[in-house]
């Protein structure tokens, strides 16, 4: 069996910049794929593939079974004689302590890499001699060794800084008793002011300076002060469904995420006139105290669940509490209310920049917003921040399949730092201010997160999203993911956000060693690497999906699996092959939990299993860069060992990635010579990539937080370039091919889960 080459967490570099590009890797040689076999050439060596216990096999143990974080080791007393038995008396403990060697390497290794996996912990065993549970619980006690530390030095810092306010304080009081009245020459009396009325005066200073900035920005677009409007509106509908034909590649300057001639459609919608500038501002202010409450209330406002596992709104409880910031739900509408909160990896401030950037935005959604852009900016904020930053955006929100119609929203983002340091951003919809209004699908009510800042870099967000929804457009197949609120609700937002911080988190560990087996250590083309493979998944997920910008043609076949296909024309683009591209999709159910579908589906070793394009060839793994805790969320280099020799140049980029609410394995086929230029940090927004690969989603009857019940809704795409030359016509024979590929495909897919599973 092909051995995989997995690369440590610490090894990871920075992957996304404030402008959605790669960066922050460490400098040294780079990998070079030139050798006809590379693991021959000496840059990659396989790792010991000998069984050992998983870490998931091996019962937790408390912490305090252990000595420190410097004796961490096995407790193995000596046994006693029959005497020692029949008598028995206290002995002292013998412990089996780390030598000196074993500790000076843990600790440097702890330095590069405090959060090692499984395959470091094994590897470090091996060098050190020790078990993998002793390296295990070593790492455990010493970072909770550095954690005790760091709060000590904290809590000592901060009791020096109490000591010198209290100082402080002891000396203004003792000025303003001695103070005099400057007309009499008598003793003043100031009195006391309380800690409450303190605060309330913080506090109307603050909301004053906000209502006159908002003022000013109103008074600019009118030429008067802000007046008195509705205070809020139904949110808006979304766009009818366009018939563009065959569309074009290529994304727009200023829009989130690749879109496939989506631009002149996004451009189409026209920004807000002046005299609507106020209403959206008001709007705006009144959806932010909405979100504010709501992801604060609890009951009777949010409900448990029978089942315990999820909170419902309660509608007339939102009618009560807020009046005036409800319109009338439309015949046939449904109401889709969700509230997640989690602690996710990255501090407040680069949260607040990634959500108020489009471009930053769509490309860490890329699974849910499949195309974006900002219209206007109202406000930039103050102070150097998002502060009372307001934008009008337009977006298309999606689940990765040709059967769930998407959502287009027309809306303001409004941006709040509130008074106790907790951040918000609000979204909500412009109803009747929209341009030439069409029969709308979705209501989108005030939605968005708050955002509190914790210790050590991490953040707390609570999600909230709310709107009124048309569902008659969804397939049946979707029908009880869409009804849960899954589909488009806040924990997949949520879950979106903690996988995508934890990649970038993980992507940032620096210190690269040269010495580790099958690292790339060229810093440029790491970065290279990861800029292309963030490129194949954005591609691949603003084209599965039914946007408007879209012409699906269905195919004949059996119902659930009918195969949808449609063409584009790419022209004049760097990073896609000239000529015209077919694309296929197809979505069906498997009685197969989403987590083994996503195991089968990304593992190597399996892939001969179902890729026909492969030929039955061995896929071995080259290169392999970890972007998480989970083993499944990593960007790989395969290479296929077939005996086809128009195969022998090809290599496959694979990125897998993996949360409880969807799972992707995407990949490309790559040149061996282009990857090379890559991997010596050449620019990868010229190697040409036609993206394949599959969505995972459960079913929605057995959501949960291990992904492990319940079936899956698993979608199928595939690109093929069918003619290099753009004005050629498409042929029929293609078009069968392209549904023989992915036909076979499905049941190759089907028939190893179903024997797996029975």
């Amino acid at each position: 069996m092909p051995a995989g080459l997995m690369i440590p967490t610490r090894n990871m570099p920075s992957m996304m910049g404030s402008n959605g590009n790669i960066t922050g890797f460490a400098s040294t040689s780079g990998l070079t794929l030139g050798q006809p076999n590379m693991m021959d050439a000496g840059n990659l060596h396989p790792l010991d593939m000998a069984p050992n216990t998983s870490e998931s096999d091996i019962p937790r143990f408390r912490d305090d079974d252990f000595d420190s974080a410097n004796k961490s080791g096995s407790d193995n007393p000596e046994g006693g004689s029959g005497d020692d038995q029949e008598n028995p008396r206290p002995k002292k403990k013998r412990y089996h302590r780390h030598t000196q060697h074993q500790i000076q390497e843990m600790e440097a290794f702890f330095k590069e890499c405090p959060h090692p996996d499984d395959k470091q912990r094994k590897e470090l065993s091996r060098e050190l001699g020790l078990e993998p549970l002793q390296v295990k619980f070593w790492f455990q006690n010493k970072r909770t060794q550095m954690k005790t530390q760091h709060e000590r030095h904290e809590n000592t810092q901060l009791r020096n800084e109490n000591e010198k306010l209290r100082a402080d304080n002891m000396r203004y009081r003792e000025a303003l008793g001695n103070a005099s009245c400057p007309n009499c020459g008598g003793p003043t009396a100031l009195g006391e002011m309380s800690f409450d009325e303190h605060h309330l005066r913080l506090e109307n200073a603050r909301l004053r300076e906000e209502i006159d900035s908002i003022s000013a920005i109103a008074a600019k677009y009118v030429g008067k002060p802000l007046g008195t409007y509705p205070l809020m509106s139904s949110p808006v509908p979304s766009r009818g469904q366009l018939d563009l034909g065959v569309g074009s590649f290529g994304g727009q300057p200023g829009m989130g995420g690749e879109m496939y001639g989506a631009g002149d459609l996004l451009r189409s919608i026209s920004a807000p006139s002046e005299a609507d500038k106020p209403m959206i501002i008001e709007l705006a202010v009144a959806a932010m105290e909405e979100l504010f409450r709501m992801a604060q209330m609890g009951e009777p406002l949010w409900m448990t669940s029978f089942d315990g596992t999820t909170t419902v709104l309660n509608e007339d409880e939102y009618i009560r509490t807020f009046p005036r910031g409800i319109g009338p739900k439309q015949n046939g509408f449904k109401t889709e209310a969700s509230r997640e909160s989690a602690v996710v990896i990255m501090n407040h401030i680069n949260l607040v920049e990634i959500l108020m950037d489009v471009n930053q935005w769509s490309t860490v959604f890329s699974g849910i917003v499949s195309r974006a852009l900002t219209l206007e900016v109202l406000s930039s904020g103050v102070a150097g921040n998002y502060n009372g930053a307001l934008q009008v955006m337009t977006a298309e929100f999606q689940v990765p399949s040709p059967l769930v119609p998407t959502r287009e929203s027309y809306y303001v983002r409004y941006c709040k730092q509130h008074a106790d340091g907790t951040w918000a951003v609000v979204d909500v919809s412009l109803d009747d201010l929209r341009p030439n209004p069409a029969p709308r699908s979705c209501q989108r009510r005030p939605s968005g997160c708050l955002i509190q800042e914790m210790p050590n870099g991490y953040s707390k967000v609570t999600w909230v999203e709310h709107a009124e929804v048309d569902e008659r457009g969804v397939h049946n197949l979707y029908k009880q993911l869409v009804s849960s609120g899954h589909a488009f609700g806040a924990k997949r937002w949520v879950a979106t956000l903690d996988r995508q911080c934890e990649r970038l988190a993980s992507a940032m560990a620096s210190n690269i060693t040269t010495g580790d087996i099958g690292v790339i250590t060229n810093q440029e083309g790491r970065k290279s690497m990861l800029k292309l493979a963030e490129r194949m998944v954005i591609s691949f997920c603003s084209g599965v999906s039914a946007s408007t910008t879209h012409t699906w043609t269905t195919l004949s076949g059996t119902g659930a699996d009918d195969v949808r296909v449609m063409t584009r024309k790419s022209v004049d683009d760097p990073g896609r092959p000239p000529g015209i591209v077919l694309s296929a999709a197809t979505s069906f159910w498997l009685p197969v939990p989403p987590k083994r579908v996503f195991e089968f589906l990304r593992d190597e070793n399996s892939r001969s299993e179902w890729d026909i394009l492969s030929n039955g060839g061995i896929v071995q793994e080259m290169a392999h860069i970890a972007n998480g805790r989970h083993t499944g969320n990593c960007v790989s280099l395969l290479r296929v060992n077939s005996a086809n020799s128009s195969q022998s140049n090809m290599l496959i980029l694979q990125e897998s990635c993996t949360d409880p609410t969807a799972s992707f394995v995407i990949y490309a086929p790559v040149d061996i010579v282009a990857m090379n230029v890559v991997l010596n940090g050449s620019d990868p927004d010229y190697v040409a990539l036609l993206p394949s690969g599959f969505a995972i989603l459960p079913d929605g009857a057995g959501i949960g937080d291990s992904g492990s019940g319940g079936g899956s809704l698993l979608t199928v795409a595939f690109q093929i370039l069918v003619d290099s030359v753009p004005t050629a016509k498409l042929s029929l024979g293609s078009v069968a091919t392209v549904n023989n590929l992915i036909a076979c495909t499905v049941e190759r897919i089907k028939a190893a889960l179903s024997c797996d599973n029975a």
